[in-house]
């Protein structure tokens, strides 16, 4: 009431209209007008609240009437809603305390969401990464690049705002140049393993081209037999075999038939996953190119190593074979790359390697092979060089060059068993009796007919044992001259000619045979001192059956390559006139040789100029020489022609000519009637023995 009476009280008064307007202060005396100007208005209001006062309040004793009687209600009330209130409390309390925790679960869950929808986005990335390690630690880096490039492009993006996600982005170059730097390093590993492997493989081909060249020559054999089928070496990892028909089976299809044949290619005997896995690394990485640079650098850098021979290689087939081996190892290893990768060498590349290789190959083969002189080695070294080529050959590599050079190791060939027949030759001639062979029985007769085409008709109506007019040399040298074709068809063998250039080069080394080896034995044979006239007269017997015998060279040459001695362009065998030429030089050594001897009879002539008389009878030292002439003028008549006509003419004149120089020695003084009677003797003995009629 109190409150309200004041509100009523000191309310203020709205203006009126006719108010007066507000005082000015004037000194002087401006207070005092002011106070009283102020108290009158205070009696103003007064009056005014006082008549307010007397107008309400009726309604305000009403209004307290009232308001005492809501009071005891007011706190009636008051009391019931402050226990409502307090219960209220109590009861809202508990779901004060529920509601908080139900807020801080919602909190919680709603961070919960965030906090598996940023894993769930996190998860990929560290799921990459440890995939990543594993990766690295089972050297898988190809895969591991492919994961890091996944990594960067598609999983780090989603959640670069971590700082985990920061330090993998950091580390992921770092990674790289390792992988890079690994990757490398197996490379060189894998570059020097191959360098010692090349000989492996390299063996290992050459053996399989060999099976192969073998395998054809027995299929052409027994084409007409049934369907005989082998593997042969593999070129690409597949091995195919050639039927009678020219069709090519799979492995799959042989695998039935020879089961137990297992053919080895480059890739079961090496290792070519570091080369895969840097060049995918390096390709990966965007450097493509530095890789393939290094590896060709490198590769040629060995290719020079292969191509260097041993100093000592000519000394033994197995320094051939070596060499051949890694040489052949190392262009298989190259054909693989190039067929299993695509860029890392090019076709242009191995053929520029090949080239320079070939050159290099055939320089060191011309010098090593100038150094050999066994025959058997160059021939061996010729096999090699053959398997070589069609090895190489087989996998793409143009080899004309190879076979032209055989051309030339050929004739150094052809030089070695010359050399080697030259000492046969002359161990022959050295072991020679040079006396007819004797044969008593069938069997030997048989036996020296199956050496020698040896054909008499007088001697073989005659009895055993009987003489053949040869000596045991003749077929002898028949039977080397015949080795010799065989040793020069060898080398002929394999090297794609036709039967043409085959007789042909077998007639070729023939002739040089004859007539520089066989015609050098021969001459040197003549000139020796040891040798007589038995031996002499011998030789020619010799050399006219050797003569008669070159047409059953021919005929076996020709057997041999199946060539028509017709043929235009057949070259011929020259032993006729080497075995004449040998003849013609025996008898003028025999012509020599019996002037010599009778020169040495005359030495022993001592005529005594001044004696009374003559002895009536020819000197000791005619007689002498008349039988020596006599007794080798027997021997002669085996010779064939007018060779001991010819002999005796040219003793009797060489006889009469220094008998006459005796006579008409300018040393000689005076001969007496008696001296001139002997020698008349003398010379009527001689004239007696020459008219006498020859055996």
């Amino acid at each position: 009431i109190h409150s309200v009476f004041h509100s009523f009280i000191l309310r203020p008064v709205p203006p009126e209209e006719d108010a007066a307007p507000p005082l000015v202060l004037k000194p002087p005396n401006a207070h005092k007008r002011f106070m009283e100007k102020l108290d009158a208005r205070i009696r103003n209001h007064d009056r005014e609240i006082e008549k307010m006062c007397n107008f309400h309040h009726q309604g305000f004793v009403d209004a307290i009437t009232e308001l005492l009687k809501v009071r005891a209600d007011a706190e009636k009330l008051m009391g019931q809603v402050t226990e409502t209130n307090r219960r209220l409390q109590e009861a809202g309390r508990e779901v004060t305390v529920q509601t908080e925790e139900v807020i801080r679960c919602r909190i919680q869950q709603r961070n919960m969401a965030t906090t598996v929808e940023k894993l769930q986005l996190c998860i990929p990335v560290l799921e990459m990464y440890s995939k990543l390690k594993e990766q690295l630690d089972s050297k898988r880096y190809y895969a591991a690049l492919k994961t890091m490039e996944q990594l960067e492009k598609v999983f780090i993006p989603r959640v670069g705002q971590y700082r985990f996600c920061q330090i993998m982005a950091e580390n992921l170059p770092r990674l790289r140049e390792e992988i890079k730097e690994i990757s490398m390093s197996d490379l060189k590993d894998f570059l020097e393993s191959i360098r010692k492997h090349s000989d492996k493989v390299g063996e290992t081909a050459m053996r399989q081209a060999q099976q192969h060249r073998t395998f054809n020559s027995a299929v052409a054999k027994q084409a007409s037999v049934g369907h005989y089928t082998k593997p042969l070496y593999s070129l690409n990892g597949r091995t195919h075999s050639h039927t009678p028909n020219g069709l090519l089976m799979d492995e799959d299809a042989m695998d039935e038939e020879d089961g137990d044949d297992e053919v080895l290619t480059a890739q079961d005997l090496v290792d070519f996953s570091p080369v895969y896995r840097c060049l995918h690394i390096y390709t990966v990485l965007g450097d493509r190119e530095t890789f393939e640079n290094y590896y060709r650098k490198q590769r040629k850098k060995q290719a020079r190593l292969v191509l260097q021979p041993q100093a000592n290689m000519h000394e033994t087939v197995e320094g051939y074979r070596r060499y051949f081996n890694q040489i052949v190892g190392f262009f298989v290893v190259e054909d693989h790359i190039l067929h299993a990768t695509q860029g890392l060498v090019t076709r242009a590349f191995t053929d520029e390697l090949w080239n320079m290789a070939l050159s290099k190959i055939i320089a060191v083969l011309r010098t090593h092979s100038s150094y050999c002189d066994d025959p058997d080695l160059v021939l061996e070294l010729k096999n090699l060089i053959v398997i070589f080529a069609d090895t190489l050959q087989g996998y793409g590599f143009p080899v004309t060059r190879l076979f032209d050079l055989l051309f030339e190791v050929r004739d150094q060939y052809n030089e070695t068993l010359l050399k080697k027949w030259a000492q046969v030759f002359r161990e022959i001639f050295e072991l020679d009796n040079y006396s007819p062979i004797p044969v008593d029985t069938e069997e030997e007769y048989s036996l020296v007919l199956s050496r020698f085409p040896f054909h008499d008709a007088e001697i073989e109506k005659q009895d055993f044992p009987k003489k053949l007019p040869m000596s045991q040399s003749v077929p002898q040298i028949y039977t080397q001259v015949k080795e010799f074709i065989y040793a020069s068809l060898k080398f002929s063998e394999s090297l794609h000619r036709s039967s043409t250039e085959i007789d042909d080069m077998l007639r070729k080394s023939t002739n040089l045979l004859l007539t520089r080896t066989l015609s050098s034995c021969l001459q040197n044979l003549i000139k020796k001192p040891h040798i007589g006239l038995t031996e002499l007269v011998q030789i020619i017997i010799n050399t006219t059956h050797l003569e008669q015998a070159c047409r059953y060279l021919e005929e076996f040459i020709t057997n041999i390559t199946n060539v028509s001695p017709e043929t235009v362009h057949t070259t011929r065998l020259y032993g006729l006139s080497t075995f004449k030429d040998a003849r013609h030089a025996a008898e003028g050594e025999i012509y020599t040789k019996l002037n010599q001897k009778i020169d040495e009879f005359i030495q022993l002539a001592d005529y005594e100029w001044s004696m009374a008389e003559s002895d009536g009878r020819a000197s000791g030292y005619l007689m002498d020489l008349i039988n020596f002439l006599r007794s080798t003028f027997q021997v002669f008549t085996h010779l064939p022609g007018k060779v001991a006509q010819t002999a005796c003419m040219s003793a009797c004149k060489h006889l009469s000519t220094s008998l006459m120089q005796m006579l008409l020695d300018s040393e000689l003084k005076q001969v007496s009637m008696g001296a001139i009677q002997q020698f008349n003797l003398d010379v009527i003995q001689c004239e007696r023995e020459c008219v006498r009629p020859s055996p």
